[in-house]
C-alpha cells in the first residue's frame, strides 16, 4: 500500500530544473491536420506566388534590371512599350521596368520593418499586460488607448517634421503607430488562453509563471498575431507608398513606387498615362495580393479557436 501511494504522489519541482510534463498538460493551438492538409485556394495561391515573384524581382534587380535606375536617356523621354523597354519610359527617359526592380527594395523594406518591429514590441507588451494584470495592466491599456488617437500617417508627418524626409522617421512613426493593434490582439488572446485548464496544471506542477508565458502561452497566440500582421503589411505599404507620393517618403532620386507617381504627375498631364499607372497598378496589387494571403492565413488559423 505504501509503496503503490508513494508512486501515485506526484513528484515536486526540484529548484532550477522543469518538472515532469504530464502528456496531456498542454493544449497548444496547432493546426489540425485537416487544415494543414488543405490546399490554399486559388486567390491565396496567385497572390502568394505574385508575391514572390515581387520579391525576386528587388532581390535580384542589379543582376536581371536592363537599365541602370537613373539612367537618363532623354531621346526615349516618354516612350511606350518596345523590345528595349519593356513598360516605357519616364519624363527623363528611365526604363520603368528597372524602376519598378529597383524601388521595390524601397517600397518592401520599410513595410517589412515596420511589421516586424511592431509585431515583437506588440506581442511582448500584450503579453505583459495579460499576464501581470492589475495597475500593469491598466498602464498600458491606457498607452495603446493613447496611442490609437494618432492615425499612422498624422504620426509619420510629424515625425517628418522632427527627423526630416526620408524612409527613416516615417518607418520609426509606423512601427510606433502599429505596436498597439499587435498588443491589443496579443493582450485579448492571452487573456483568454491563460484560463485554460494546461495553465493551471503548470501552476500546479510548480513551473514559473514566465516560463508557462513564455514556452507554452505566448507560442499558441502567434499563429493568430502573425496573420494579423500580414495584412498589417499591406496596409503599410500603402501609407509608406502615399507618404511618397506627396514627397515626405524616399527622395529623389531613389527609385521607391510612390515617388514615382509623384515624378509623373507632370506626364500625366501631357497624355501619358503609363509612368503614373505602371507604380500605381503595382502598388494595388500587391497590397490586394498581401491582403488576400493574409485573409488566407486568418481563415486558417482561426479554425484553432473552435
Amino acid at each position: 500500500m505504501s509503496t503503490s501511494a508513494s508512486q501515485a504522489a506526484p513528484r515536486p519541482a526540484a529548484s532550477g530544473s522543469s518538472p515532469d510534463v504530464p502528456p496531456n498538460a498542454t493544449r497548444a493551438l496547432t493546426v489540425p491536420k485537416s487544415l494543414r492538409r488543405r490546399r490554399f485556394s486559388v486567390q491565396a495561391t496567385v497572390s502568394l506566388v505574385f508575391v514572390a515573384i515581387v520579391v525576386l524581382a528587388a532581390a535580384l534587380a542589379t543582376l536581371i534590371a536592363p537599365y541602370d535606375p537613373d539612367h537618363v536617356d532623354l531621346q526615349n523621354v516618354l516612350s511606350g512599350p518596345s523590345w528595349a523597354h519593356w513598360l516605357g519610359t519616364d519624363a527623363l527617359g528611365r526604363d520603368l521596368l528597372t524602376r519598378l526592380m529597383f524601388g521595390a527594395r524601397t517600397s518592401l523594406i520599410g513595410p517589412l520593418i515596420v511589421v516586424i518591429g511592431s509585431t515583437v514590441l506588440g506581442l511582448l507588451l500584450g503579453l505583459i499586460a495579460a499576464w501581470r494584470g492589475g495597475w500593469i495592466d491598466a498602464v498600458l491599456s491606457r498607452v495603446f488607448d493613447f496611442l490609437f488617437s494618432f492615425p499612422a500617417m498624422l504620426l509619420a508627418i510629424l515625425a517628418v517634421a522632427l527627423f526630416g524626409k526620408g524612409l527613416f522617421a516615417p518607418v520609426l512613426a509606423m512601427t510606433i503607430a502599429y505596436i498597439p493593434y499587435v498588443a491589443r490582439l496579443t493582450r485579448g488572446l492571452i487573456v483568454a488562453e491563460r484560463t485554460r485548464p494546461y495553465v493551471q496544471a503548470y501552476r500546479v506542477l510548480g513551473f514559473r509563471g514566465s516560463w508557462i508565458a513564455l514556452r507554452r502561452v505566448l507560442p499558441n497566440v502567434v499563429p493568430t498575431v502573425g496573420a494579423q500582421s500580414t495584412l498589417n503589411f499591406g496596409y503599410v505599404l500603402a501609407d509608406l507608398a502615399a507618404l511618397s507620393f506627396i514627397g515626405l517618403g524616399v527622395q529623389a532620386p531613389t527609385a521607391d513606387w510612390g515617388s514615382m507617381i509623384n515624378e509623373s504627375r507632370g506626364a500625366l498631364m501631357s497624355g501619358a498615362l503609363l509612368p503614373t499607372f505602371v507604380p500605381a497598378a503595382v502598388v494595388v496589387l500587391v497590397v490586394v495580393a498581401i491582403n488576400i494571403i493574409g485573409e488566407e492565413l486568418s481563415d486558417r488559423i482561426g479554425g484553432n479557436f473552435s
